[in-house]
């Protein structure tokens, strides 16, 4: 019988030769230093003896191990539940989810909010409910957002990274065209704020003002800026936006240190996605522990010093590492070590983790051909004894693969 299956085993060696085979290391907890295991596959994880500096973490604050976050999980769970145990519109609403969602309108200074199991389910959700009938997309937009933009059937558009003249460009063009007079066609434009590779952020005002001057909606993934900005809020609220933004998504899986996405806009939006967007419709509901613990981590984001304190170490590593030598992109909390060769890339990576620093390299597909990085992300929780171990380390495993 002919053999209709999946030539997997080739598949990984096409992956290995190529130099773009990744496996799991798990560590042993989520915070700025730990024990990672070598990769083992399917096997029982070994931890490796010696504690190493984490700089690669999403979890910006550092909330994940703070105490106030933990007990407002273990309370959650005590008294709702340790899972939904449903979608939202069967019997998994609780109000661990209402307290949250509350929470992120008023921070985010929208109507309503809604939660989602993920980020991913956010947008790939929200986008699909819209049913645009064009996206104009960043092109290096988050792949949530990619797959969100194609499982709408919508018309994609994309125009250059964080180029707002390019924008109006795409826009023009695509006004001009005869099918475009249909006044009941749809556009929505779609933007990180900040770029998880690339650490650049997005010119949301002009974004703003070409959308405005074509009718289209605007719709801003606040991934990575949810908790770090104004008022615990994102590059929205930093810039003072919230009015001319239509749909604001974010995550509480990083700075906010839990689990899951959500959207924030107005009362209308949110309906619209409670009984449209299949992410949200056909999931169980977050967990209570994490709906609990995200709205404590909000709060402390916006009411501590966490914020200033992630700041005080980017400006500080970010100095410390251009001073080196170093090519640094982006102006936010994550910043890119521009390497270019992949395997001087790898190799970088390796001398960071023998010196004790955990910083990935980032290499394609996940970045274009010649612009491999080390992707760094200091923590509010870092002390400066721990930056400057990280600079130590940069300089020594620089000068080593002999790029200092």
């Amino acid at each position: 019988m002919e053999d209709r299956g999946f030539d997997l085993g080739a598949r990984l060696g096409t992956l290995e030769e190529n130099e773009l085979k990744r496996s799991l290391s798990p560590v042993d907890r989520v915070a700025e230093r730990g024990y990672f295991a070598a990769p083992s596959g399917g096997d029982l994880p070994v931890l490796e003896s010696d504690e190493v500096l984490v700089f690669a973490s999403n979890n910006y604050l550092g909330l994940t191990a703070d105490q106030r976050v933990q007990n407002a999980a273990r309370q959650a769970a005590a008294t709702v539940g340790t899972g939904a145990g449903a979608s939202r519109l069967v019997t998994g609403d609780t109000l661990a989810h209402r307290d949250l969602e509350r929470l992120l309108a008023e921070t985010k200074g929208t109507e309503r909010a809604l939660t989602f199991s993920s980020g991913y389910a956010a947008n790939v959700g929200t986008i699909a409910a819209l049913e645009p009938d064009v996206v104009f997309s960043d092109e290096l937009n988050h792949a949530s957002i990619v797959d969100g933009c194609r499982l709408s059937g919508a018309e994609i558009v994309v125009y250059d990274h964080c180029d707002a003249a390019s924008l109006r460009s795409k826009l023009e063009t695509r006004a001009a065209r005869s099918d475009s007079t249909d006044e009941d066609e749809s556009w929505l434009l779609v933007t990180d704020s900040v770029f998880s590779m690339d650490g650049t952020v997005a010119p949301l005002g002009a974004i703003c003002d070409a959308a405005e001057e074509f009718g289209a909606w605007v719709m801003v993934d606040e991934a990575h800026a949810t908790g770090l900005y104004a008022t615990g809020g994102g590059v929205v609220q930093a810039e003072g936006l919230e009015d001319r933004i239509h749909v604001q998504m974010g995550t509480l899986s990083k700075a906010l240190a839990s689990q899951g996405g959500y959207v924030a806009g107005s009362a209308a939006l949110v309906e619209c996605l409670v009984n449209d967007a299949r992410s949200f419709v056909f999931s169980t509901g977050l967990t209570p522990p994490a709906a609990a613990a995200a709205s404590e981590a909000l709060h402390l984001a916006r009411h501590s010093d966490a914020r200033e304190r992630l700041w005080e170490n980017v400006a500080h590593l970010r100095d410390g590492l251009e001073s080196l030598g170093f090519e640094i992109a982006g102006e936010s909390q994550i910043l890119p070590v521009l390497v270019g060769d992949r395997r001087d890339a790898l190799a970088l990576a390796d001398g960071l983790r023998d010196r004790g620093v955990i910083a990935p390299a980032i290499r394609p597909p996940t970045v274009p051909e010649g612009t491999s990085r080390i992707r760094v992300a200091p923590m509010a929780t870092h002390e400066q004894d721990d930056i400057v171990a990280c600079l130590e380390a940069f300089q020594a495993a620089g000068e080593e693969v002999g790029l200092l």
